[in-house]
């Protein structure tokens, strides 16, 4: 016990809680001690006093209550001869209130981080690409200036100071934006910090003088930044003769920080849902149903579908072979080719015994990636094969021998070699996509977006390489698409619940770029009319 100010008071004691609390209980007086939790120290208001707090208008008085209406601390002559019809509400009220508010700006301040962070990796990656195209560009006129001898040794020259000043201009653009991001970052981290210290605060007085201005200016706005920068331009050769050297040619795609969806064409099937789905070069398209066992190959005609043909077989997944066969992940272990002159099924090459395949991508070398699984071995994998379905490389475990994956449900590759596999555990709704290395180590997980995922966990289906090289992966439970860049980082995101809700399940572009849509349909839907969007998708 103390005595203050004529006033008996309770001194109440907080001791840390760690793993040895059980030896707190052997202290001397332990008994007075109150337990709080490590995470808890300093945001107990019992330790602070409101009692004692000085009245700067009347000597000898203590502030007694907080006056809503004028935002100020009374006493009970402030409260007699300004206050005594305004709203008053004890001084611990009050500053519980203002610390929920004070809260709640940092929780603001804290999205408008992860933004800014968002944006500056978009603008770092802008500048590491055009740093890497202007040296192949500049390299490329080098190259052609040394065929050409002395007689265009002046044209390189104008063309090297060219490339040179249109690359400090779009560097000067991408920096200033930049800039102005670190400089949002800068504040953003000031006045967290400010929050922090002011959250803390034990001078009430203090406090409550700083308070109302802290809560005024708390929001600080995001910069602006430009939706789209100039490239580098193309250097495109001309003639050899001393009067043509070549030119430089502005290119037609700059690049685009802001994600844009544009549909071209819907397409209704007769299907549950459109879970793979594979373009041809004559306009058609394959598409599959695993919940309906239904694989067609169909061609858009006007607004409508035209099946060109039809199987009742039930498959995982599938890819298109350089032949343009069809490879299939049907029951068994070993991958079916499906004849596209034939029409027949048969056996291929791909043999995984004893494990079952889940999902088929072939690479741009023209190797065949497999995910596979076993639940009598336990075992979860990704295998490599080669044309003739040689095993080369085996993703299981770990550095520390433990197993990788849980269910893999597609995959894809990046120009750099890595292999993105989604990834989720059966019978939940979490998941997580894993880029795996060329030479067997993984080099990130991504596992979602702390805003986009909050109240629905990251579920990703299918993922797909987009001609950016950048990934974009379908999350099931938000209906949003992730993308990424080549190393599993987050880049942007794209909420397809817009004005037109789609359902999307899987992804496939064309080689001109642009993107097909299978869909799904509402939980609550029961008929069989999943769509198809044909649609271009600007910035990634």
């Amino acid at each position: 016990m103390r005595i203050l100010n004529g006033n008996v008071k309770t001194v109440v004691y907080y001791c840390v809680l760690t793993v040895r609390d059980t030896k707190h209980s052997k202290i001397k007086n332990a008994q007075n001690h109150k337990i709080v939790d490590i995470k808890q120290v300093g945001v107990h208001s019992e330790e602070l006093d409101f009692t004692n707090i000085k009245c700067k208008d009347h000597s000898g008085q203590a502030y007694c209550l907080f006056c809503t209406k004028c935002d100020s601390l009374v006493c009970p002559l402030c409260i007699a001869k300004i206050h005594e019809r305004h709203d008053l509400v004890e001084i611990s009220e009050e500053f519980k209130t203002k610390i929920e508010r004070l809260k709640k700006g940092q929780s603001r301040i804290q999205t408008n981080r992860t933004k800014l962070a968002t944006q500056k990796v978009l603008l770092e990656q802008c500048k590491s690409r055009e740093n890497d195209k202007y040296t192949k560009v500049i390299q490329t006129i080098q190259n052609h200036g040394e065929a050409l001898k002395q007689a265009v040794d002046k044209n390189i020259e104008e063309l090297n100071i060219e490339v040179s000043e249109n690359h400090n201009v779009i560097l000067h653009s991408i920096d200033t934006d930049l800039g102005e991001i670190l400089r949002s970052m800068k504040a953003n981290d000031d006045k967290d910090n400010e929050t922090k210290e002011l959250i803390k605060a034990t001078d009430i007085a203090k406090f409550f003088r700083e308070v109302s201005q802290k809560e005024k200016s708390i929001d600080i706005p995001v910069p602006k930044t430009q939706s789209s920068y100039n490239l580098i331009p193309k250097f495109v050769p001309g003639e050899i003769t001393q009067s043509n050297v070549g030119v430089l040619q502005s290119d037609d795609n700059p690049i685009e920080l802001t994600v844009a969806l544009n549909i071209i064409s819907v397409y209704q099937t007769e299907l549950s849902i459109v879970s793979d789905i594979i373009p041809c070069r004559d306009k058609s398209f394959w598409i599959n149903c695993k919940k309906d066992n239904k694989l067609m190959k169909v061609k858009p005609e006007g607004n409508n579908l035209k099946t060109i043909c039809s199987f009742n077989i039930k498959v995982y997944s599938m890819a298109l072979l350089p032949s343009n066969d069809i490879i299939l992940s049907t029951k068994g272990s070993r991958l079916q080719q499906l004849s596209v002159t034939t029409g027949k099924l048969t056996d291929s090459v791909y043999d995984l015994d004893p494990l079952g395949p889940t999902d088929i991508y072939i690479t741009c070398g023209n190797k065949v990636v497999v995910g596979v699984y076993s639940n009598s071995l336990g075992r979860r994998a990704v295998f490599v094969m080669n044309e003739k379905g040689d095993h080369e490389t085996v993703y299981e475990h770990d550095e520390n021998n433990k197993p990788i994956f849980n269910y893999i449900s597609s995959i894809t590759s990046t120009s750099n070699g890595n292999l993105h596999v989604a990834d989720y555990k059966p019978g939940s709704d979490r998941g997580r996509v894993v880029v795996l290395g060329q030479e067997g180590g993984i080099v990130n997980t991504y596992t979602g977006h702390a805003d986009i995922n909050k109240y629905k966990p990251f579920k990703p289906v299918r993922i797909v390489t987009t001609p950016r090289d950048n990934v974009i992966v379908v999350d099931l439970n938000t209906e949003v698409f992730h993308i990424l860049n080549n190393r599993g980082e987050l880049l942007a995101h794209f909420n397809t619940k817009g004005n037109t809700r789609i359902h999307p399940y899987c992804l496939a572009f064309t080689s001109k770029g642009q993107l097909y849509i299978g869909c799904g349909k509402p939980s609550t839907s029961t008929a069989k009319e999943a769509n198809i969007y044909h649609v271009t998708l600007s910035g990634c």
